[in-house]
């Protein structure tokens, strides 16, 4: 029996075959790969008893799955859980029409590295240097490849072999298990805590300095908050020991921004142009945060260590490529004084109003069939998010939010029959209901959602 189910196993060649009818298909060998997956997992249901299917619905099923796998994995998506800078979604998002823009600029070659005045070699960075310096109101600028490389670059640089001393209560991780420790260690410095987790006074910095210290390093601890019986060292001062002592003073500020975030109504952050007229000699910052670029991480400071920092070798490991840098610079040129344009999308979602959501919400109910609400126990209903990517923990901010509970569909299958539409849709369940938040949620994805939820 067994053998006659085997016999409708169809051969690697003939699904091959069959996919190869499609000119648009690719490279043999990778289909080959998921090909043998397939029949092995036939086989193995075969042997359990459990596919007793003809040899057509064996070989349909097969190609059914060869085709989902192969398609593009990396695809557009429905941000419904209200985290607008969400790291698994890829933090900041961009607007078509800046994809658009840069495409059209990128399009064969560009003067990444050539300079089209003298016809010589030039600098990737002088795309944005100026651009972030003015807006930074710092001497210069270095982008590279995340905030980390920029933390680790900058260490390396200034601290290499010497001690690096930091508060107990700034050792903090920032994201995929990455600890400002392992990158003080990787970065080829040694660590020196000062202090306690809830208390560090300007005494403890200054008895911990020998002649082995060469930077001390303020972080920002941007991805929780300490309340109680604490106590910190303002900036300010732990700049003037730096002098005193003729160290270099660093701040890993995390998010970043460029505009007051209390000003926006979204927190009380301060930009850094603020964080630099405190004093430091370097500032490190993500680009792909509250600033709303591409994903990098920008130093800021003197302009001498900057020179430096492009001299060292580990730069040529993290520095950013020509995607990247195209991003970045139009995303400065959404930037205004004190304000933004409609072309940085993080800050328009951000700062986009319960009232606005609200209505919104209201237009996409009234794209679906009054059936398809009850069925799903569907009602737009207040909500709160946070921004997301570590950035603003404390700051709950308004949103409007889709919530439902169907009558004959569990809250587990209603999320992957979303998540695997042709648009996936990404939300959560939290107390026995199922939300999609519209704070992530483009405009012009209201109409697209309304099919999502139909489909279903």
């Amino acid at each position: 029996m067994k053998d006659i189910s085997y016999k409708n196993l169809p051969s690697v060649s003939k699904v091959l075959l069959k996919l190869n009818e499609d000119p648009s298909f690719l490279h043999e060998k990778y289909l080959k790969k998921l090909i043998n997956i397939e029949i092995e997992k036939k086989r193995v249901e075969i042997v359990k008893g459990v596919n007793k299917n003809s040899s057509t619905q064996i070989l349909n099923n097969i190609l059914f799955e060869i085709k989902k796998k192969s398609s593009h994995s990396l695809k557009k998506v429905i941000n419904g859980t209200g985290i607008v800078l969400h790291t698994g979604l890829g933090r900041a998002p961009f607007a078509g029409k800046t994809l658009k823009k840069i495409a059209d600029r990128l399009d064969g070659y560009v003067n990444l590295e050539f300079n089209l005045s003298n016809g010589k070699r030039g600098d990737r960075q002088e795309h944005i240097r100026e651009h972030l310096s003015s807006i930074c109101d710092s001497e210069s600028a270095l982008m590279v490849n995340n905030n980390a490389a920029a933390v680790m670059l900058s260490i390396n640089e200034i601290a290499n072999n010497g001690e690096v001393i930091v508060s107990r209560g700034q050792l903090v991780e920032i994201g995929g298990s990455f600890r400002i420790p392992d990158v003080i260690e990787k970065s080829g410095a040694r660590l020196k805590e000062v202090g306690t987790t809830n208390r560090t006074h300007l005494k403890d910095y200054s008895d911990a300095i020998t002649e082995k210290t060469k930077l001390l390093l303020f972080v920002h601890t941007s991805n929780y908050v300490l309340k109680g019986f604490i106590k910190s060292v303002p900036l300010e001062d732990l700049v003037a020991l730096g002098k005193e002592n003729n160290i270099p003073v660093m701040v890993d500020w995390g998010s970043g921004s460029f505009l007051d975030m209390n000003k926006l109504r979204i927190a009380n952050e301060a930009p850094i142009n603020q964080i630099l007229k405190k004093g430091p000699d370097l500032v490190t910052f993500s680009g792909d945060k509250l600033i709303g670029g591409s994903q990098s991480g920008i130093i800021i400071g003197k302009d001498k260590i900057i020179k430096s920092l492009q001299s060292n070798t580990l730069y040529r490991v993290l520095r950013c490529g020509k995607i990247t840098i195209g991003l970045m610079e139009e995303t400065l040129r959404s930037y205004k004084l004190n304000s933004f344009t409609d072309q940085n999308l993080s800050l328009e979602m951000l700062t986009t109003t319960r009232k606005r959501l609200k209505n919104r919400g209201l237009k996409l109910l009234g794209l679906l069939n009054k059936k398809t609400i009850k069925i799903l126990g569907m009602v737009l209903v207040e909500s709160n998010v946070q921004a997301g990517s570590g950035s603003l923990p404390e700051n709950k901010i308004e949103s409007m939010a889709l919530s439902f509970k169907p009558e004959n569909l569990k809250l587990d299958k209603l999320s992957k029959k979303f998540r695997e539409g042709n648009v996936p849709v990404i939300g959560y369940i939290s107390e026995k209901k199922y939300y999609i938040d519209l704070k992530a949620v483009l405009s012009h994805q209201i109409s697209l959602l309304a099919k999502a939820i139909e489909s279903i």
